[in-house]
């Protein structure tokens, strides 16, 4: 055949070929990687390519990320840029479409149906490592943090991995919480924290009363129209799907010993028994919890912890029973959303 020919039968050959749409894998759009190289969470996942919308992968990704999360038991969505709280809502609703739509007995704000502001606390004082509502009789599994502004100064998320809380814990300290549990006490309408209508939302005694009940908590009212509840709750649960052991309590997030040296002052000035206090905890049979155990759980928290700087846009998922969150001391505006799902219960 004659190099003419060949100047000829090429593009006939070319124009009976049929163009194809080439779709790359959802698992190769992203990338990803731990945020630290000695930590196993945060996992990243970040696009790898430009104009990944980040809800519609997500919606055709639940299988992959769910099996991340399992494993590294938080998840930092980066540069998707999805900072508005419609689009944080139906982010996760595409992960979970039956998003919690109470907001819990904490001071904090609804945004929208299904999304709230965080636990408002004050920005000097730096809120401790806890896993969400696991005082309560439910909790969710999945929690969503999502950042439309950063702060100007502070204000990270510290989490630690609480199935490595489970491990590292001295074991007979670890022993006697399983075997006691936790007792969280609680005092309503003392000056210092909410009263007992702001927080059961109801107007009457026998309501309230009626919310302890179904959140298995003993209760007794006080002189002055003031409220005791108490509850025992594990200090340790298995995970529903991986069955492991993890460190799942709000110990040092209730423990007296734990609180700001200047806020510890203030309370025994206007408190002669810790048992006034507002708020605090004891092992499952009443007795105390020594200040030196709650000291060695929370070396324990901050040789595990990992904190990053938020960026506008970011989305960090945990697993509730995986991972413990809390909070930094920040300075200048800071605005975050919140939003939970698969709510669970200790029975």
């Amino acid at each position: 055949m004659s190099d003419k020919s060949l100047q000829f039968s090429a593009p006939a050959m070319f124009k009976r070929v049929k163009p194809k749409t080439v779709s790359l894998p959802k698992e190769d759009v992203v990338k990803s990687s731990p945020l630290r190289y000695d930590r196993d969470l945060p996992l990243v996942i970040e696009p790898r390519i430009d104009g990944i919308d980040l809800i519609d992968w997500a919606a055709g990704s639940r299988p992959l990320i769910e099996e991340k999360l399992l494993k590294h038991g938080a998840i930092l969505f980066r540069g998707f840029d999805v900072a508005s709280v419609d689009a944080f809502e139906r982010f996760a609703s595409s992960l979970c479409p039956n998003l919690f739509n109470e907001n819990g007995e904490h001071v904090r704000d609804s945004i929208s149906d299904k999304v709230y502001t965080p636990v408002f606390y004050p920005p000097d004082k730096q809120v401790l490592w806890h896993n969400e509502n696991s005082f309560n009789q439910t909790w969710p599994r999945k929690i969503w943090f999502g950042c439309l502004k950063p702060a100007d100064r502070g204000g990270e998320t510290p989490i630690a991995d609480s199935r490595k809380v489970f491990e590292l814990i001295e074991p007979a300290i670890r022993e006697r919480f399983i075997e006691k549990k936790v007792m969280y006490v609680r005092n309503y309408g003392t000056g210092l924290g909410l009263d007992w209508r702001t927080v059961f939302r109801v107007s009457t005694r026998a309501e309230a009363e009626e919310r302890c009940r179904a959140a298995a908590m003993e209760f007794e009212w006080l002189d002055g129209d003031r409220l005791q509840t108490w509850s025992v709750r594990p200090a340790v649960v298995k995970h529903p799907i991986t069955s492991e052991m993890t460190w799942f309590n709000q110990a040092q997030h209730w423990h007296v010993s734990c609180l700001d040296p200047g806020t510890r002052e203030s309370l025994k000035i206007l408190f002669t028994n810790e048992k006034d206090y507002p708020r605090n905890c004891y092992f499952g049979d009443g007795s105390r919890i020594d200040d030196s155990i709650m000291q060695e759980i929370l070396a324990v928290y901050a040789e595990l912890e990992v904190a990053f700087q938020w960026q506008r846009g970011d989305i960090l998922m945990l697993d509730n029973l995986l991972t413990a969150h809390g909070r930094n001391a920040f300075a200048g505006e800071r605005k975050l959303l919140v939003s939970m799902a698969e709510m669970l219960a200790y029975d």
